[in-house]
């Protein structure tokens, strides 16, 4: 064969192995090196590909995909630095166990290390971010070629669904010329399929852990933020027949849709709970049980460090468990909900009372706040109160996260809560969001800051190739609103310049040049009239204005109030 016919075979067959192997999704930024790719994913009609000039947010509007559909998605650029510019959303994809597949266009061998224009070192680019790395052959016509590219195509995507699933590298060199013959006929790939297995916890080990839970009256479970998919009704039977307090992190999709036999076992005000000293000591667990990631509440983690359970149990699928605190005293290797699904043990527990009572003291405190209040939370709360049934809620990471860990409150209603916690990044939440909104084709919100919203408003250009259903809160205090939380706001002399960086700048603008629908609010009742206004444009920007030192403040009266009501509670 000529050289056009090699590279037509070589990129329909990684095309062909790719959409065999289950994958449905290509997010593709322009570029030259990788047209054969392109190309061949332009062709087949059975990917969904989508364009983002941007490539870090392309990088992150990919992730949003990916971890909405719990599928590998592909990542396609062309060689030089559009490479580099994925790498913050493949870190958070490693982190947060996410099945990214990057395909990075490259430079020949004999261009490499040369000066050549557009031309870097792309092989482990990524170092130990991705879960596996491979530097694939040219399209030379040799015999072995095909089926090198053949199996390790497919071994990338079973690489990438793998518990615990990750990133995945996948560079590509092309040598000029670089177009294909479009009367190609199209092979499948002789590579046919991969089954993976499934992480289950070995008998003896839910024998040991029924036998810890059955000498136990004070435990508690923890869950995180999950990977993969599972069932809800499962964990609530499991729930309901074990009647422990479950503390749920929003991102554990266990706050919403709860059943009605079950609201009283779930623990959605732990983060407020546990700033009480008396709280703390009446309820001090010799057992506690956690499924998935650790949550976002720092309160919680404080609590764990001081209390040190002396049994501290992690279910969780990869053997390097997550373990920050340095608390945990036995990890076991299962996917959570084998695990949920096999433990049979019911008996009393001597803290659910006090868990249920003091969720209920601090629900009040709660909901009374966003009643009568103006700063970010009481708007935050205003929001997820005003969430759609079959709506999804994207959260930014520093105050907004926090605001829904303590301001979305249990409901029955269907909710899906996002945010990226593997790394806590602000960066890329724009794109995350798109992403998500495109896999799950639900009407979606993201709440966010203004200094995340600037970081990835670029992530907005994907809206101008592609339809999307999304209203953007952004909570505008003009700068870093976490840091007035911290110790260093008290510092004055420096804190503005270093870390409330005040920017001065409103998103009428931003508005205008994506054609969203804008609103610019600073009471609640412009918020909720915003709100509940019918929609004219599947882009909405509400913008709010709020005040740091006003905002830390409310919070602070309001988590001074809880505890002492908590403290009088248990003062004995």
């Amino acid at each position: 064969m000529d050289n056009r016919a090699n590279l037509t075979e070589y990129v329909h067959t990684i095309v062909q192995t790719f959409l065999q192997a289950g994958v449905q999704d290509v997010v593709i930024s322009p570029g030259s090196r990788s047209t054969p790719l392109a190309y061949a994913f332009s062709q087949t009609q059975a990917f969904n590909t989508y364009m983002q000039i941007d490539e870090r947010s392309a990088g992150f509007f990919a992730l949003g995909l990916a971890k909405a559909k719990q599928n590998p998605v592909l990542l396609l650029c062309t060689s030089g630095t559009a490479a580099a510019n994925y790498f913050p959303s493949i870190v958070e994809a490693n982190y947060a166990r996410i099945p990214l597949i990057v395909l990075t266009a490259d430079r020949p061998h004999e261009l490499r290390e040369v000066g050549a224009p557009q031309a870097i070192n792309q092989v482990q680019l990524y170092g130990n971010h991705v879960k596996w790395s491979v530097d694939f052959p040219l399209a030379d016509g040799y015999k072995e070629t095909i089926p090198f590219v053949e199996r390790h195509t497919g071994r990338a995507v079973t690489f990438a669904k793998a518990a615990p699933m990750g990133p995945i590298h996948i560079n590509i060199p092309f040598r000029e010329p670089l177009l294909l013959d479009f009367e190609y006929e199209v092979q499948p790939s002789t590579y046919q399929q991969s089954i993976t297995g499934s992480i289950v916890a070995s008998q003896s080990s839910i024998k040991l852990v029924e036998e810890m839970m059955v000498n136990t009256k004070r435990g508690f479970i923890i869950v995180g933020e999950l990977s993969g998919d599972f069932s809800k009704q499962d964990f609530w039977a499991f729930a309901k027949s074990l009647q422990w307090p479950i503390i749920a992190d929003a991102l554990s999709q266990l706050r919403t849709e709860v059943p009605e036999e079950c609201r009283h076992l779930l623990i959605d005000q732990y983060d407020a709970l546990l700033k009480s000293g008396n709280f703390k000591k009446a309820i001090n667990p010799d057992l506690v049980l956690r499924f998935g990631a650790q949550p976002v509440s720092k309160p919680l983690s404080l609590f764990l460090k001081e209390y040190r359970p002396a049994v501290y149990i992690v279910i969780d699928e990869d053997p390097l468990f997550r373990d920050s605190l340095g608390v945990v005293t036995h990890h076991i290797q299962s996917i959570p909900q084998v695990f949920w699904n096999d433990v049979n043990q019911v008996q009393t527990n001597e803290t659910l009372n006090i868990w249920t009572q003091a969720n209920s003291v601090a629900t009040e405190h709660i909901e009374r706040y966003i009643d009568d209040q103006q700063d970010e939370g009481a708007f935050a709360g205003k929001l997820f109160n005003l969430l759609a049934d079959g709506s999804d809620l994207i959260s930014g990471s520093s105050m907004p996260i926090r605001d829904v860990d303590t301001f979305f409150n249990q409901t029955t209603k269907d909710i899906a809560i996002y945010a990226n916690r593997g790394t806590n990044g602000i960066d890329g939440v724009v794109s995350t969001a798109l992403g998500i909104q495109q896999a799950r084709k639900r009407p979606t919100t993201l709440l966010i800051g203004d200094i995340s919203f600037l970081h990835d408003s670029n992530g907005l250009l994907v809206t101008r190739f592609h339809d999307t259903d999304l209203t953007i809160v952004v909570m505008n205090n003009d700068g870093g609103g976490i840091f007035s939380y911290l110790p260093q706001s008290k510092e004055e002399t420096y804190f503005e310049k270093l870390f409330g960086t005040p920017t001065g700048l409103t998103f009428d603008s931003i508005a205008t040049m994506y054609q969203a629908e804008y609103f610019a609010v600073d009471s609640m009742e412009a918020f909720e009239d915003a709100l509940t206004t019918l929609k004219h444009k599947d882009l909405r920007i509400i913008e709010v204005k709020t005040n740091r030192q006003e905002n830390v403040i409310a919070h602070r009266h309001l988590w001074s109030d809880i505890t002492e009501e908590l403290d009088q509670l248990w003062s004995n």
